[in-house]
């Protein structure tokens, strides 16, 4: 049945809301160990406690959240790239099934080296008063490597990549394209204020709706990117060309110079008479 009118904007409203919190429960729901272990750490006055969980989190976050997030990501793809009247359901699952092996993996070697760089960080800013500059550089990566992995997520649902590539491509976009990357970090920092507001936006949105910001913006990077690298494989074509033009100028202008030394060999006696040898190996290297 075809809506007009009032009831057409009505109904493609009511649907988009159900995709993006459809989608966003699906994230919660295969996530939802991690997510337990974040609400009683918020719960807990403790420290100590509080650093226990956190160690719990690191080790559920490859296995049950990285997933989870790269098959969120396939559905926002799917919207991004135009085509929104699919399954939400069954391209969640078929990008969480496909992609849980490359994002998990990717999760242990991020979740690793964010926790390597974290202790970093403490250790030359609270023991070593003298190297403090080292442990400001540990932040910086950090902050790279944490922001990068909204590319990674990306290439995750949009590349059949090797995990080494993908982390490697991730890191090496969000250096090309840092203020696309700024745009997403804002946006998300948006979102996330407006859900401390509105609450029901945990559950029903914020996820879905960071996920696409964060796609969009690194479709419109990459495209980018991929248009440089078209011009410069044309460029590089075209000076090719023209460097074969110019090698073909000089071997014509080099025969006709053979021909020249011939007729002057022609009309020569005695020992000149050998130029046309001599001429015809000029030519040969031409």
């Amino acid at each position: 049945m075809e809506y007009k009118g009032l009831m057409s904007g009505f109904y493609k409203v009511t649907e988009w809301i159900m995709r993006i919190s459809g989608s966003n429960l699906l994230w919660l729901l295969c996530s939802s160990p991690f997510w337990f272990f974040v609400l009683t750490g918020l719960l807990t006055p403790d420290i100590e406690m509080w650093i226990q969980i956190a160690w719990i989190l690191a080790v559920l976050a490859p296995f049950t959240l990285f997933p989870a997030t790269a098959a969120l990501f396939s559905v926002t793809r799917k919207w991004v790239m135009g085509d929104t009247d699919v399954s939400v359901v069954k391209v969640y699952f078929k990008g969480y099934k496909e992609n849980y092996k490359q994002s998990m993996i990717g999760g242990i070697f991020y979740t690793l080296l964010i926790i390597v760089m974290i202790v970093d960080y403490n250790v030359y800013m609270k023991q070593f008063a003298n190297m403090q500059i080292i442990g400001i550089i540990m932040l910086i990566f950090l902050i790279l490597l944490s922001v990068s992995l909204f590319n990674f997520f990306s290439l995750v649902a949009h590349y059949h990549l090797k995990t080494s590539l993908l982390i490697k491509n991730a890191i090496l976009l969000t250096i090309l394209r840092p203020f696309r990357v700024l745009s997403t970090v804002l946006c998300v920092i948006a979102l996330g204020f407006i859900t401390m507001q509105f609450t029901w936006l945990i559950l029903f949105g914020f996820g879905t709706l960071a996920a696409f910001v964060a796609f969009y913006n690194f479709n419109v990077s990459y495209n980018k990117l991929q248009e440089k690298v078209e011009k410069m494989r044309v460029a590089e074509e075209g000076s090719k060309d023209g460097e074969e033009d110019s090698t073909d100028a000089e071997g014509n202008e080099g025969a006709g110079n053979d021909r020249e030394d011939r007729e002057h060999a022609g009309n020569t006696e005695g020992p000149t008479a050998e130029l046309p040898d001599d001429s015809s190996k000029d030519q040969t290297k031409s």
